[in-house]
């Protein structure tokens, strides 16, 4: 089956179109759109610092196609991002030799991981990057994996046999309430305060997930041979402030594993999970690195 993928094309501020300029493709996080970090901030900077940078909403979500709505599945989140890197190279004014891809949270894994098979990519930037694999087989399913197989199997055999999809709702609906419900995790807890309020709410970043088509995620690895295959410079930039969803432990691995010659980790002090995601500060040093290494590698 095919579907089209929406997505907004951030073009530099001296654009011209009969020019020819490096550009980048931009992952939004597990749950988020194209209108929100991905695109508000890292897109929309870097295109003011000369690239052309595509964000775009993923299969099944958001304003794309697919179907049934609300999946997140690893395997189509990659094969989304080399989507757009085959419509950037139909851009009369894209220098197909100097893509580059750059994701923040699940998108950072997502992006890392498309770098090791399509060779089109030739630099990439993890921003508070998440191997969802690992979280999924870990405090997304209570630390029992099978035993959330077996309740994604039964409610995709209901579902079969017509019963209406369970949708779960990753967050509470407001800080105050994840506190009275016990919760203290500050990645937790700080995501409700980005995708619950004004600060990032969007229609599109629905912070929501079907049960039954969760399982994909549980038998992935974001990381998976990167000793062998991550051979493109990479940038990891990552917050000193770890969190339930393991961005600060993610990042460090996948710096020390990746079989990349250049590769750089930024620990922005200080600073949180979702820090990252748009707060003045730590946002600036992100996109500072960011720049700086595109620049040498694009």
């Amino acid at each position: 089956m095919a579907w089209d993928l929406a997505g907004v094309l951030h073009l530099p501020a001296e654009f011209d179109e009969n020019g020819s300029y490096p550009a980048i493709v931009s992952v939004h996080p597990i749950g988020s759109c194209k209108e929100q970090t991905a695109g508000s901030v890292y897109a929309k900077a870097l295109a003011e610092a000369g690239y052309v940078v595509l964000v775009f909403d993923a299969s099944h979500q958001g304003e794309s196609g697919g179907e049934p709505r609300l999946v997140e599945d690893p395997a189509q989140r990659v094969e989304d991002v080399r989507v757009a890197v085959d419509h950037l190279v139909t851009l009369p004014y894209v220098d197909a030799d100097r893509i580059g891809g750059i994701g923040v949270c699940g998108g950072g894994g997502y992006v890392i991981n498309a770098t090791m098979t399509d060779r089109r990519i030739k630099a990439v930037t993890s921003v508070t990057g998440v191997n969802f694999g690992r979280l999924s087989r870990e405090s997304f399913s209570g630390y029992d994996p099978v035993g959330a197989l077996e309740r994604m199997a039964a409610r995709r055999t209901a579902e079969a046999r017509g019963q209406d999809a369970r949708v779960d709702d990753l967050l509470p609906p407001s800080v105050e309430a994840g506190r009275e419900a016990g919760l203290t995790d500050i990645d937790v807890l700080e995501a409700t305060d980005y995708y619950k309020t004004g600060r990032g709410r969007s229609a599109g970043g629905a912070t929501s997930a079907v049960l039954s088509r969760r399982a994909a995620a549980i038998g992935w690895d974001a990381f998976f041979d990167a000793e062998q295959l991550l051979t493109r410079p990479l940038l990891v930039v990552i917050g000193d402030k770890p969190g339930g969803f393991g961005a600060y432990r993610d990042g460090q691995e996948i710096y020390g594993r990746a079989a990349s010659k250049d590769k750089r980790l930024l620990v922005v002090e200080d600073t949180s999970h979702y820090d990252l995601y748009d707060r003045p500060e730590p946002t600036r040093q992100a996109l500072e690195a960011a720049t700086e290494f595109f620049g040498t590698h694009l």
